[in-house]
């Protein structure tokens, strides 16, 4: 099929949750690089929105794939799965966990979050402690109950009544969490850099400070690193930036490298919560999934892709701003490791965005202001390079309002 026959068969039978998406399929990738259905070759610096970590069709991955699908797909959590166990022993020994449920998606990760919290409390008898005080700006996922945890308007309006029991507070502003918590609290719950709400920073002391008060009532603190883990922000977890340690944090994303899957995880009182019949799950954990998460850990350790992500982000974010000295109209750029927004002072980031892609270059925008840039662990610095000097290019033809 063509594009122009894809795009009236999307219309016809696929519901319209998208919308008018950008007119492109793509077709194969390599590396850093898609082909499109009329074979133009294109540069991703999106990932599949931060998913495609190991880049595309990396052999490793791919392999792993191929192999286990010729083994066994599926079988269920009735059984015994050998790459489940395995894979939840992986990410405890890289992590603060002690505990591992593997799901399918992020939300499902951060659906299971809030199922423990809960029911740690539940079952000492404490009823009353059900509430979840989450940021401003937050997102969290798109089922009922994520998106009643997601702190923004737009996500929450056409779902009303939402899931009860959610709170939503400014980011680093420690005075107005603390002011939140009391006696119906089981739980705060955040991101370390907030993605989809416009590539937000937690405040070093703020996170230390939330820890804290986690302590000090008694109460869990959750930490979605769907998009900020495996790698994403220069270190293996984004909590990690921050010398603390969550109670719960939840991963998805770049887990798989492309393949479906979550991970709820836990450590300490909070990671024996869960007892036979009280989650589960019919695909989360199989034998494909799983398989395919220990090849993208093994291979961001051989390959020292979280290292990699550290120094060319920090090589990215200076090629940024310097790009922002020459041009008045990028008024902050903001970020960690390969998660990086460059916040515009005038609403072009959809047009930016496009004209990067009429180049064959892809990037992403949150709203109309602010450019998102995601690129694959195996970026180099050449990569950047070509991406600096489009957005030069781009933003030098593109037509600023006089002040």
């Amino acid at each position: 099929m063509n594009i122009r026959e894809i795009i009236e068969t999307d219309k016809k039978y696929f519901m319209n949750t998208f919308g008018d998406r950008t007119p492109v399929c793509f077709e194969y990738g390599k590396g850093m690089h898609l082909w499109d259905t009329d074979g133009k070759k294109y540069t991703d610096f999106l990932a599949g929105i931060a998913v495609s970590g190991l880049g595309h069709s990396h052999p490793a991955l791919v392999n792993a794939i191929r192999e286990q699908a010729g083994k066994v797909i599926h079988t269920s959590s009735l059984y015994y799965i050998e790459k489940q166990a395995l894979l939840a022993k992986k990410i405890v020994e890289i992590s603060c966990a002690d505990k591992v449920f593997l799901a399918n998606s992020g939300a499902e990760a951060n659906e299971g979050a809030i199922k423990l919290a809960r029911i740690f409390f539940k079952k000492r008898g404490e009823d009353h402690k059900y509430d979840i005080i989450t940021l401003k700006k937050s997102f969290h996922g798109r089922t009922l109950t994520t998106t009643a945890a997601t702190g923004q308007q737009k996500y929450q309006g056409p779902y009303v009544p939402l899931t009860p029991g959610f709170r939503h507070v400014a980011g680093n502003d420690i005075e107005a969490l603390k002011a939140e918590i009391d006696e119906s609290t089981c739980a705060v719950m955040l991101e370390p850099i907030q993605g989809e709400g416009g590539v937000n920073l937690s405040d070093y002391q703020y996170l230390k400070d939330v820890r804290e008060l986690c302590d000090k009532f008694g109460i869990f603190l959750i930490v979605d690193e769907i998009q900020t883990g495996m790698g994403r922000t220069g270190k293996l977890f984004g909590y990690e930036h921050f010398d603390i340690k969550p109670d719960i944090f939840t991963l998805a994303k770049e887990l798989g490298g492309g393949f479906p899957i979550g991970a709820l995880c836990a450590r300490g009182k909070a990671a024996g919560a869960f007892e036979p019949g009280d989650h589960g799950s019919t695909f989360g954990g199989n034998p494909l999934a799983c398989a395919a998460a220990l090849a993208v850990i093994e291979t961001m350790e051989k390959e020292k892709l979280v290292e990699n992500s550290y120094n060319v982000g920090n090589y990215f974010m200076t090629g940024l701003k310097s790009l922002a000295l020459k041009h008045p109209v990028i008024g902050e750029v903001r970020g960690m490791g390969l998660m990086l927004g460059m916040q515009l002072k005038i609403p072009k980031a959809v047009e930016i965005r496009n004209k990067c892609f009429d180049r064959g270059w892809l990037v992403g925008s949150i709203g109309n202001n602010i450019i998102r840039m995601l690129p694959p662990l195996i970026v180099t610095k050449k990569d950047v390079d070509g991406l600096l000097m489009i957005l030069d290019e781009v933003i030098s033809e593109t037509e600023i309002p006089e002040a």
